[in-house]
């Protein structure tokens, strides 16, 4: 089993669609609302993100720890998920 994490934003319509996209195929994943944290933990959380992805774009998935993809790109996640 692959481990997944999205960065994302509450409010953001292409991270809705990743969130979707993940559901539907029953991939499970950890995801983190960026814009919903504080202080300290958005800090770190935002390193985490500048570290894959050094736009801070948003979604940001994360596939293990080695492999990224930035926006929602059906194509590639079913490449980095094996779907």
């Amino acid at each position: 089993m692959k481990k997944v994490k999205l960065y994302a934003l509450s409010t953001c319509g292409w991270c809705k669609k990743t969130r979707s996209f993940l559901d539907s195929h029953y991939v499970q994943y950890e995801y983190e609302y960026v814009d919903l944290l504080t202080g300290a933990e958005k800090d770190r959380v935002m390193a985490e993100v500048k570290r894959w992805n050094p736009s801070l774009s948003f979604p940001t998935v994360v596939v293990d720890d080695a492999k990224v993809v930035v926006g929602f790109r059906e194509d590639l996640l079913r490449e980095v998920l094996g779907l």
